[in-house]
């Protein structure tokens, strides 16, 4: 465990400092006292820099102690897990994933943390509204078990002089979805021409382990008209026939990806961050990962950053916006936390919007701040950068949905077993049509949310 001593973070603290002016919020907790924290370990080094300045800042104005533990992303997931079964959990835990905030809420695992949310309510996204709403099969109702802390739809980008050299240009991308995303499969054919033999177009996640291949899966069904597989009522669509031809055509078009030679062979063993050290090798032409992980990896390698062309997301096939599906993550007070009232403070602390705002610039951007206002206001975060503007842009200022898992938790189970993206890989490997695989899938579904009631509201 990583422990905050006031010394060293107030070191760490002038980058923080540097990102602005804060005006600190007020601090009702008198008496020294200490709160634990776990949180997922930044993709580069500046988010968790930006953490222990803000830390520090804390500790600064309010002389209480922040304990944390900054643990990578996957082995932070199984630790979290491990906590709550042993009854043994620290203060807060920041949502690493799509499954836990749901699942435990549905539990009755974490404790309402309303009033904290509510003293920025008229501040958050309908994103960071929407992800933080989880239903409580206890209580059988929905309440705010998270306090949002950052936020990021999931991107396009691509490799602008791959594209050039390959004999295109960027004016030739065509706006709308199947177009858009098939332009690239020329780009890799005249590349391979020329001799780059091992390039492929495609750094899609198509496998079975990890959050992205459940974005990848649910964008490509999205856009050919699968939006409302979750109602906002928490109605799951398997017997809509619409949604069936959503998911058939988009897991269609993700397996010919992969049995056209399109994507690297191996993406069936990759995990999380296996596509960004692909894009990174310039061993695939095009990705789709969220946030700006993949940006800011090289932020500091100007040639390489700004070679990176972040493309949000293209048009329907109809022409229209499609909606974007940005999760917010939050920080969450699990049941057992022995200083609940100190880390409520702290949690009102750092969601004030300045000091969130200052959080977020130090960490380069790699996540939006979930304050439209202030996304607004800021030039930062529409101006100053062209990946940046990219993704806040998609993020809040398009249409959006929240993840599947915020309108039924049973779509959390659905997502860990990464159910939909099964049905592609039995699609390229296991020869299933794509009616065959989406079929299965959706039963296996269907049992699923069986055992997640939710009342409708």
């Amino acid at each position: 465990m990583i422990t905050a001593t006031r010394r060293s973070l107030i070191r760490g603290s002038l980058a923080f400092a540097a990102a602005g002016s804060l005006a600190r919020p007020y601090l009702a907790n008198a008496a020294a006292s200490t709160a634990s924290i776990w949180l997922a370990q930044g993709f580069i080094p500046e988010e968790d820099a930006a953490f222990r300045a803000l830390v520090a800042d804390y500790q600064k104005a309010s002389g209480n102690t922040i304990d944390y533990s900054i643990i990578p992303f996957a082995p932070l997931r199984q630790k979290m897990v491990s906590a709550i079964q042993a009854g043994v959990v620290p203060d807060m835990m920041e949502t690493a994933d799509f499954n836990f905030l749901y699942l435990n809420a549905w539990k009755g695992n974490l404790l309402d943390v309303s009033d904290v949310f509510e003293a920025q309510k008229e501040n958050w996204c309908q994103n960071a509204l929407d992800c933080s709403f989880a239903y409580n099969s206890v209580d059988k109702k929905r309440s705010y078990y998270q306090v949002p802390w950052k936020t990021a739809a999931v991107p396009f980008r691509f490799w602008t002089s791959l594209v050039e050299k390959s004999g295109h240009t960027i004016a030739d991308i065509p706006k709308t979805f199947d177009a858009f995303v098939d332009f690239f499969r020329p780009v890799q054919d005249d590349l391979r021409k020329q001799g780059m033999r091992n390039i492929y177009a495609y750094g899609y996640q198509l496998t079975a382990t990890g959050v992205d291949p459940i974005n990848t899966f649910n964008m490509f069904m999205i856009a050919n008209g699968g939006e409302n597989f979750v109602t906002p009522q928490g109605l799951v669509q398997t017997s809509n026939p619409q949604i069936r031809e959503a998911a058939i055509k988009g897991a269609a078009k993700l397996a010919k990806a992969y049995t056209d030679g399109y994507v690297p062979p191996v993406v069936l063993n990759w995990n999380d961050a296996d596509d960004n050290n692909a894009f990174h090798a310039k061993l695939v032409v095009m990705d789709y990962d969220g946030s700006l992980s993949t940006e800011v990896a090289v932020y500091h390698d100007k040639d390489q950053y700004n070679d990176i062309h972040t493309y949000g997301l293209p048009l329907g096939n109809d022409g229209n916006k499609l909606p974007a599906q940005p999760f917010t993550f939050g920080v969450t007070i699990p049941k057992g936390a022995k200083n609940i009232a100190l880390s409520k403070e702290f949690m009102k602390y750092w969601s004030e919007p300045k000091m969130l705002n200052a959080y977020l610039k130090a960490s380069l951007g790699r996540w939006v701040i979930p304050m439209t206002a202030i996304a607004k206001s800021d030039p930062f975060w529409l101006k100053e950068d062209p990946h940046r503007t990219a993704l806040t842009t998609q993020t809040l200022f398009g249409p959006t949905i929240p993840v599947y898992e915020a309108r039924n938790p049973g779509m959390a189970r659905v997502g860990a077993e990464n159910v939909m993206m099964r049905a592609v890989i039995d699609i390229m490997k296991n020869g299933k049509t794509p009616q065959e695989a989406i079929d299965a899938a959706f039963k296996r579904v269907d049992t699923i949310v069986a055992q997640y009631p939710v009342a409708a509201s």
